[in-house]
């Protein structure tokens, strides 16, 4: 079980629509002591010049994803260090940006959960979230295909098609200590 003393960080990634948000929170809320980091949230601290990862120029979209990677990485080691399990809920495309979190949080164990419930999934929990909160992305194919590619021997990817977010939320503070683990630790 997450969240006994070991001070291990959860990132929690998938496509837009997996559910990151809704299980991060739950997942959150069953540990003793956690804090959720919502990478989203982190990006927005950017109020003047903030540009979206996939928005242009492009040098610029991907030096400020370096920096809410390293933001987050930061936040995340603090928290750990001061006996919170810390959730990174964010969107890890590549082993690149994997491999810098698990640079900058070394020497705490990380644990790497991808949501995967599948396009489909992803599209329709999309409509029904609030009107705030929706998402609409037309890259699912070429995302899909890159994290499969790139981190699909990483971590635990986790079908959550069939789950509730209650129940998924659940399973990774069971299970995520045993699946989770990265290549680093293994």
């Amino acid at each position: 079980m997450i969240g006994a003393g070991k001070s291990e960080c959860l990132i929690v990634t998938g496509m837009p629509g997996a559910g990151k948000s809704t299980v991060t929170r739950l997942a959150a809320e069953l540990l003793p002591r956690a804090a959720r980091l919502d990478g989203d949230v982190v990006n927005r601290l950017v109020v003047s010049g903030r540009v979206w990862a996939l928005g242009e120029p492009a040098d610029e979209a991907a030096r400020q994803v370096d920096l809410c990677n390293r933001n987050l990485s930061a936040l995340a080691a603090n928290f750990a260090d001061a006996g919170f399990t810390p959730l990174i809920d964010w969107i890890i495309p590549d082993r690149r940006q994997l491999d810098t979190f698990l640079d900058l949080l070394a020497p705490r164990p990380v644990l790497f959960v991808v949501l995967a419930p599948g396009i489909e999934a992803c599209r329709y929990r999309n409509t029904v979230r609030d009107p705030d909160e929706q998402f609409f992305f037309e890259g699912y194919d070429d995302l899909d295909a890159a994290m499969k590619h790139e981190l699909g021997d990483v971590g635990w990817w986790f079908d959550t098609s069939g789950l509730t977010a209650k129940e998924s939320a659940a399973r990774i503070v069971e299970e995520a200590d045993r699946r989770a683990i990265t290549s680093a630790e293994k």
